[in-house]
Formats: structure tokens, sequence, C-alpha cells
């Protein structure tokens, strides 16, 4: 049963149409605003999001965390909306409302009824450029973001290991810094600093639109142009994004972070790895698959050795960020079984590496797992905020629509040969951070 089901999906995957290609819509304003439209008309509901090609990388040197504070900071008045009226607006008319940031771009959110489009664009547009804060903002926000971090990073050793793993990894790149921000900066986060982040990057040139939904294109056109087309572009918005580069990785990068409060150690690896580029898809597409083959399942090479056949591990995962503006990572987690040391479950992965490296990934399983990848990518066309996101995100990183339309394509291009040598690569030592997590009695 289970092997005919398998082959029921398999046919139903390799047949099914990728649609999403055939309802997208892409406009640009004359304030070089970017709009696109996602349809989909099974459901009278709407996703409306802004994206802001800013994010925590983009910060000036001293000053972590204020993207993500100004986040937060949207959502107080402006000459037309009274602190905490936008969210409280929108749960009135039946929707909910959010926001997140990250490294390379700020994103702003809502999900309602079709029909609430125009209310939800008025708003997102006043606060665009209309947003008026107080000192007593400033105190009151700067002790949220603050407690955020205690709840989400300080209370967690985890968090705080892959803060120290990343600024390993990263020794120039703004990637090392936590988006969140480093506490001794978010303490001293002013209104002047905000105010400045705000008036360099909240800027029509310098955003995307993404409306996804029971839509009609030209419908959303019309309200962008009414909304957002007032607003003067930004002159004096940076033409390049600048990044501080990171310097070549010629040796291999080790740490230990141990926290008493730590119940399950483990070993996580990173490699420094290439991001996913525009007319430039292949690598990331081979690495993507290479993370999948590795530890995406648990019939995964990674699972299969080292959680089944020879114990070691209780769990284990290969994590690849394809979709990054700058040099992304290639992780590995193993999570030792009880009385395997962190050393001999470190011993046990680079075992598995070096068959990898040397055998290559077997015809079999790199089928099974591109089919598991496009049976994904297709499951993915139902989630309408997900798509709007796939869009949003692609965009404020360099890629193009019709990068995000061909990437399920370029993914079933993968060959083993491809997968081979994007491990080859990457997978090299002298371009990676090993740390492991341990409670502080544990001696290894």
């Amino acid at each position: 049963m289970i092997r005919l089901a398998l082959a029921v999906l398999a046919s139903m995957v390799m047949t099914a149409p990728l649609r999403a290609a055939e309802k997208v819509s892409d406009f640009t304003l004359d304030n070089g605003m970017q709009v696109v439209v996602i349809e989909d008309h099974r459901a009278p509901i709407v996703v409306h999001m802004v994206w802001y090609r800013a994010g925590s990388a983009d910060e000036p040197p001293g000053q972590s965390g204020v993207a993500h504070f100004l986040e937060h900071l949207l959502f107080k008045g402006t000459d037309t909306l009274a602190p905490g009226e936008f969210s409280a607006t929108v749960a009135k008319n039946g929707g909910t409302d959010n926001a997140f940031t990250s490294y390379d771009y700020t994103a702003y959110y809502q999900r309602v009824a079709a029909d609430r489009l125009p209310l939800m664009m008025q708003m997102e547009s006043d606060r665009m450029k209309n947003l008026r804060l107080s000192e007593d903002d400033i105190k009151t926000e700067r002790a949220v973001i603050l407690e955020e971090r205690n709840m989400r990073v300080d209370n967690n050793p985890a968090a705080l290991f892959r803060e120290q793993k990343d600024a390993a990894q990263y020794l120039n790149h703004r990637y090392g810094v936590p988006v969140i921000g480093w506490r001794h900066e978010m303490e001293e986060l002013s209104l002047e600093d905000a105010l400045s982040y705000y008036g360099t990057y909240y800027s029509p040139n310098n955003a995307i639109l993404v409306v996804a939904g029971d839509v009609q294109p030209d419908q959303v056109l019309a309200l962008a142009k009414q909304y957002y087309g007032v607003i003067p572009a930004n002159p004096d918005l940076p033409k390049e994004r600048y990044r501080s580069a990171e310097p070549p990785q010629t040796a291999e990068r080790r740490l230990v972070f141990r926290d008493a409060r730590v119940a399950q150690p483990y070993v996580s690896r990173s490699y420094l790895a290439p991001e996913r580029d525009h007319n430039a898809q292949k690598q990331a597409a081979a690495l993507t698959i290479l993370s999948e083959v590795l530890g995406g399942s648990t019939t995964s090479i990674l699972a299969e050795k080292l959680q089944y056949d020879s114990k070691t591990a209780i769990y284990t995962a290969a994590y690849y960020g394809a979709t990054s503006l700058d040099d992304t990572t290639f992780d590995l987690i193993v999570v030792p079984a009880p009385g395997v040391t962190l050393q001999q479950a470190e011993d046990a992965l680079d075992d598995v590496l070096a068959g990898l490296l040397e055998n290559g990934v077997d015809q079999d399983r790199l089928d099974r797992v591109k089919m598991q990848v496009r049976a994904s990518e297709i499951y993915a066309l139902d989630n309408t905020e997900g798509l709007a996101n796939r869009y949003g995100r692609a965009l404020t990183q360099g890629l193009t629509l019709q990068d995000v339309q061909d990437w399920p394509k370029v993914l079933q291009e993968v060959t083993a040969d491809d997968v081979l040598a994007a491990a080859r690569t990457v997978l090299d030592r002298r371009q990676s951070v090993t740390g492991w997590l341990q409670a502080e009695e544990v001696g290894q």
C-alpha cells in the first residue's frame, strides 16, 4: 500500500502544473515602488504586504537592532492614527496583521477580506512617511525589545550559542550581528537613530508592494497609485546597498559554548556558501537538493547513517539559506544519543560527509528527494500568504519574478554530478565553524 501510494503521488507530482507564473502581474509606479499582484480567487481574502529593501545588515555600525526597533515603532501613531489604532482597525475588520525583520528586509502585512484592501493601503501608506514618535515612545518600546531579547535570546542557551557561532562565521559582514541587536547597543538606541533609519529607507522607491488573493491586477494598480503613488520618492536613497565584505576564510573556526541550563548538548557546523543569484540559480539549487539529501527528512543520509544504523544520534538536520543578498551558510546539526560524546558525534558526522564526497549521491535517492521537493513546491501554491512571502523575500534580495518562477524547474534539473560538485565546493573545513553546545559541568 505504501509503495502504491508513493507511485500515485509521484504521478500526480510529475504531471501537476506549476501555475504561479500565470497569475502574477508586475508594475512599477512613477515614484519607483514595485507592485506585484498574485491572483488567487478561491476565497474572498487578500494578503497585503509592504517589503522594504532594508534590514539589520543595513544598519549603521553601533546601532544594531535599530531596524527591528523601528519595526515596533511603526505601530505607534501617525498624523491620522493614534498609537495602536492600526492593529485595532485591522482586528475590527476581521483581519490579522504583523511585521518581521530579517538581515535583508523588513516587511509589514495584513490578511483581511478582499473588500478591505483599500483601507489597508490607506493605513500602510500613511505610516510609510507620516510616523510620529516621542521620547516616551522610544523609552517604552526600547524596554519592549530588550524584554524580547531576554525571552528569545538571553534565556535560551541555544539562541546565545547561535549568536556566538554567527559572529565567528562572519568576521566583518553584518550577518554576524544579531537581527535583534546586541544588548549593549540596543540600550542606547535613540529617537534620532530610529528617525534616521526611517528617513533613509522607508520610501516608495525602496519598497515592494505584494498583494495576493481575490483581486484583479488593474484594481490593485489603481489603488496603489491612489495611496502609494502620491508619496514622493526619496532622492537621497543610497544607490547601492553597501555591505562590509567578508574576507576570505582560510582557516577552520571552532567554539565551545557552555551553559548550566543546557539539557541536550549538540554539535553544529556551518560553512560559508554562495547565495541564490539572479540568472545564476544552478549552484544554489544543487545546494538546496544537497541539504535535503543530507538532512532534510527521516530518510536522509544523516538520519539513516547516524540515527538508525549506528544509533549515534537522536536527531540530525541540514539547512541551506538560499535566499540571501550576500554569502549565506550551509548548516549541519547532530544531537548525540545518550552515552555518545560530542567528539564522537562530530567524528561520525565527518565520516558521513567523507563518504558523500567520495561516493556522491545515488540516483534513486536523488530522484526521491527531487520528487519530494517538487511536491512541496506544488503544495506551496495553495498558501496565498506563503506565495506573497516567497515573492517579497526574493525581490528584496536581488532576485526577479522570473527567477522565482524558474526556481522549481532549476531544482528539477539538478543532477547527481551537480550535487557532488556543490558538496565538494562548499563542504570545506577551511571555511567552516564548528560549535559544541554543552552544559558547564560536562567535560568532553
